[in-house]
């Protein structure tokens, strides 16, 4: 069986929240979860502080963190821009730089300033300046299963856009469901129709639900020959520039019963686990 990878989205649960969390605190829960064990932490992002005022202290965040002594567990930081690019790659405890490429015109343009030509130029960027500071660059298909503003959708699309980027050397791809919009049978069938047509790239899904759809989406993805799945612990977060209402990130807890079931749990400290879930009335009250 293909090895599983959690990607843990603490940057994705707090990046909307409004009351700003301490750095400190950041600093105490993300160190928690570094002793878990997870494949990837999604720990921050490098964005302009007026459009994400809760990822100002990035920097400051990462520097204290005690990555050295936790390697089994990749830092990845997202970035649209080459001024956040530049930053990310040059901070030595970060491992992966994500960036998001919307499937839609208008998510594209709320979310990075960018058209959807500008978004995919800029991948050329991002590959040639990850792989010259050794980073591996992680594109999320945001929109990946449709969006809430009418425009045209087709799993063929995410196929198109998914082969231009491996093109410019992209291996990791992430289906993104931005706003919570897909049905488990969708997710399925574009989730399999991709890892089909690219076989090569590790696929992720990075998706949200309510409370009820998370563990049938999980399974959908799963069924689909998916291994590698974003969450957050909680269930906290959505993407704040979409223009509809939140729908919360997949909580880990589900996504690791699911794992369990299924005999696939990858090996995680279960002490440290409950210390981050412990922590969690403190992150976000």
């Amino acid at each position: 069986m293909t090895e599983v990878q959690i990607i843990e989205c603490p940057r994705d649960a707090w990046q909307g929240l409004s009351a700003f969390i301490p750095t400190e605190i950041k600093v105490q829960y993300l160190t928690a979860l570094l002793r878990v064990g997870f494949h990837t932490l999604d720990a921050g992002s490098f964005v302009s502080p007026k459009a994400v005022p809760q990822m100002q202290d990035t920097e400051a965040v990462l520097s204290s963190l005690p990555w050295e002594t936790h390697r089994e567990t990749g830092i990845l930081v997202i970035v649209v821009n080459r001024k956040g690019l530049d930053q990310a790659v040059r901070h030595p405890a970060v491992s992966y730089v994500g960036y998001p490429l919307s499937l839609s015109e208008t998510f594209q343009r709320q979310n990075a300033r960018q058209s959807r030509a500008e978004a995919e130029v800029f991948v050329d960027e991002l590959v040639s300046i990850c792989t010259e500071y050794q980073k591996t660059p992680v594109v999320y298909l945001s929109m990946g299963f449709g969006n809430p503003y009418g425009e045209k959708y087709s799993p063929q699309e995410v196929i198109d856009t998914a082969y231009r980027l491996s093109e410019k050397g992209i291996s990791i791809l992430s289906l993104a469901d931005t706003v919570g919009v897909a049905a488990p049978d969708l997710i399925y069938q574009v989730t399999e129709a991709a890892i089909q047509a690219l076989p090569h790239i590790t696929w992720g899904v990075h998706l949200h639900a309510t409370p009820q759809e998370a563990y049938p989406k999980i399974a959908a993805a799963w069924a689909a020959g998916c291994r590698r799945f974003d969450s957050a612990l909680g269930g906290y977060g959505g993407c704040p520039f979409a223009g509809v209402p939140l729908v919360s990130n997949i909580r880990t807890e589900v996504l690791l019963t699911f794992l369990r079931e299924k005999n696939a749990l990858p090996p995680l400290n279960e002490f440290a686990l409950l210390e981050a879930q412990s922590l969690l009335p403190m992150v976000f009250k």
